[in-house]
């Protein structure tokens, strides 16, 4: 019979717990940039501040218990107030609350200066995907979870970046302030990426500052920090940090493709070549909603395999999906997708899953739908 079996629970808890401590972290991170370690640094000079405050508390309290306590024969003193002491502790709080404000003051003043910015990026928030605008760069795209759904739906291992993966990040230069403008199209947002010490809410019809500048090469991962509907944990932030060099490269090959695909919507496209590419879409836009085999999540995301939109007339299909539908989840992807993309998908949708329409939008169709919608 086991003797003490308390003792020898202990001794195995302190064996699993030791094993383990090393991947315990019970602080902050200092981060990657000058904020986020003046971040850190703020942070943990607060917490000393703390703990000299909490030592000197308590350990008068304690102090106080054991050396006059009643069993020694203290006598308690009777007085009724101690003007000092009032003085004192007044005094003493607002000299701390100064010394803790100085630095924060600080600490904030140098994390909203967006002035002078070596590159403008506005980053607008969607139902579930981020928008990157490079401002007088005329490069934009859109960053969506890559994550595959057979990891999401539990039938195939977990990856090392599991829903922290985008299929298209977004891209600094090394060592240059760059300005977030952070904005959202439908509901609201959070741009939120700790290793920089940013996060910025994204509200539709406003426009939130922040900014960065990361002096080390390397990919750094966010999330949407605010609860924004049901897909919500499905939005990740990738950022890629180059050498300037690399960047450059990176963005005239930005530039390079914006030119060709202004180019594709003059194209006279075939119909199997507009369902290839949009197959590439909606299993990339579409699927979280309508489902990789189009039956859709009923009622809230409606089939669009048999349905009456992709089996109807072109125009009304092509209507709703630049225009959304109000008051539901379909969002407008007028201003979202190229003309090329929304007449891929289009055509992809009225020809798959048995909807067998042999028909297609082409993208010069688009642009006159974007044009008529200007005037």
């Amino acid at each position: 019979m086991m003797r003490h079996p308390h003792v020898w629970m202990g001794l195995l808890l302190w064996s699993v717990f030791s094993q383990a401590q090393a991947a315990w972290t019970v602080n902050m991170t200092p981060g990657a940039t000058e904020i986020s370690h003046a971040v850190f640094d703020l942070h943990m000079t607060i917490f000393w501040i703390c703990v000299v405050i909490g030592v000197i508390v308590f350990g008068a309290m304690f102090w106080s218990m054991i050396v006059h306590r009643r069993s020694v024969g203290q006598v308690p003193a009777k007085f009724h107030e101690s003007t000092t002491v009032e003085i004192l502790w007044t005094i003493i709080p607002f000299l701390i609350l100064v010394a803790m404000a100085v630095p924060a003051t600080a600490t904030l003043i140098k994390m909203y200066d967006t002035s002078e910015p070596d590159v403008d990026i506005q980053i607008t928030g969607y139902q579930w995907k981020w928008h990157y605008k490079y401002l007088g760069q005329d490069v934009e795209f859109f960053s969506n979870l890559a994550t595959p759904a057979d990891q999401i739906h539990n039938q195939s291992t977990k990856g090392e970046h599991y829903l922290l993966e985008v299929d298209q990040p977004l891209v600094l230069p090394v060592g240059a302030k760059v300005r977030f403008l952070v904005t959202a199209a439908d509901v609201i947002h959070s741009w939120w990426v700790p290793a920089f010490a940013v996060k910025r809410d994204a509200i539709p019809g406003f426009v939130n500052e922040a900014w960065t500048r990361v002096d080390k090469p390397g990919i750094y991962r966010g999330q949407c920090a605010e609860l924004c509907g049901k897909d919500h944990g499905f939005m990740p932030i990738v950022v890629e940090v180059k050498s300037q060099a690399d960047y450059d490269t990176w963005m005239g090959e930005r530039k390079a493709e914006a030119a060709k695909l202004k180019e594709l919507t003059s194209k006279e496209w075939t119909l199997d070549e507009l369902v290839a590419r949009g197959d590439k879409i909606y299993h990339t836009t579409c699927v979280a909603c309508h489902q990789a085999e189009g039956q859709g999540l009923p009622p809230m995301f409606p089939a669009l395999k048999g349905s009456k939109i992709a089996t109807g007339p072109k125009e009304a299909h092509l209507s709703l999906v630049f225009h959304g539908k109000p008051g539901t989840a379909m969002a407008a992807f007028g201003k979202q997708l190229s003309e090329v993309d929304i007449a891929a998908v289009v055509t992809y949708e009225r020809n798959a899953w048995g909807n067998n329409k042999g028909d297609m939008v082409t993208p010069k169709e688009v642009l006159a739908l974007k044009q008529a919608e200007s005037k």
